[in-house]
């Protein structure tokens, strides 16, 4: 392609040139994290899953919430004992894996993040997740993410806000035990127009069995789009399902969540600018009936 060695080169070069030492206060500049909007779900994408949600390390995304645990104290120790001693040798290694709450809200397919970076501050006491398969702009929102908590270091602000590279179309519920969240958003998904794309849909009927899975009872999933096509098909899936049950348009007007979704993200401000349609729909997680 045209061209593409030098973007490269300079995506490159300008990433390079950003501090290491984590108290970069500078945001990141889009234009080099820019990547194609399509990306295969059913590909590979060389990513690394944890085999259950016990076994996820999510210390390393929310640092704030970090549990210690008896190894990690032992480190500590082991580390000021070597600077008093000036014994420089190599300390016993741990892994933190805890953290003092669970996540409770997740934005599958987040983009560049805007969404989770306007509820952030709305939610304070809440841990939000940001999920995006497309490397480039995954990177981008962890670096505003950094760029963020030097900002509101005095704060804690945006300490309760991450994202990851995963595909929660493979491995969702390896991520999230049952009935841990309490609101999904599928905002502006790729509508994959052809018919024979349609599998490759971030809803469908067995999609929607794993966010029943995932939600608690009364959790809301939250969906957008400006394609009116998309829309039907989300909303006829959702309606079928018996785990879920449509929210009501009186009850959403008064849904922040909803009021931000419709302004905050990328895509919505570019149909905003165009002057087009957004289509909204969310749907209840209705409690599970009782065994016969």
């Amino acid at each position: 392609m045209p061209g593409e060695p030098a973007k490269r080169t300079k995506r490159e070069a300008y990433k390079d040139s950003l501090p290491t030492d984590g108290q970069n206060a500078a945001f990141p500049q889009k234009k080099f994290y820019r990547q194609r909007a399509h990306a295969n779900p059913f590909s590979d994408h060389s990513l690394t899953y944890p085999k259950s949600p016990a076994e996820m390390d999510w210390a390393k995304y929310y640092p704030a919430y970090a549990v210690k645990t008896e190894d990690q104290d032992r480190q500590e120790k082991e580390k000021e004992a070597a600077v008093e001693s000036h014994d420089q040798g190599q300390t016993s290694g741990a892994v933190v894996k805890g953290i003092t709450q669970p996540v409770e809200i997740a934005d599958i397919g987040c983009g560049f993040g805007g969404l989770l970076f306007a509820l952030a501050p709305k939610f304070p006491d809440t841990l939000l997740l940001g999920m995006e398969i497309r490397m480039s702009v995954t990177e981008y929102v962890q670096e505003k993410v950094r760029a963020l908590r030097v900002q509101n270091a005095a704060t804690s602000g945006y300490q309760n806000v991450s994202c990851m590279r995963a595909n929660t179309m493979k491995f969702l519920p390896n991520f999230f035990a049952k009935a841990q969240l309490s609101k999904i958003f599928l905002c502006f998904p790729d509508p994959h127009f052809k018919q024979r794309k349609h599998k490759a849909r971030i809803v469908s009927y067995t999609l929607n069995s794993e966010y029943a899975y995932v939600l608690k009872p009364g959790g809301i999933v939250y969906t957008i789009t400006d394609v009116e096509d998309l829309h039907r098909w989300m909303t006829g899936h959702f309606e079928r399902h018996p785990s879920f049950e449509r929210v009501g348009e009186e009850e959403l007007e008064g849904d922040v969540c909803v009021e931000i979704m419709r302004s905050e993200t990328e895509e919505g401000k570019k149909v905003e600018r165009n002057k087009g349609l957004k289509f909204v729909a969310c749907f209840r997680r209705i409690e599970d009936p009782p065994w016969p």
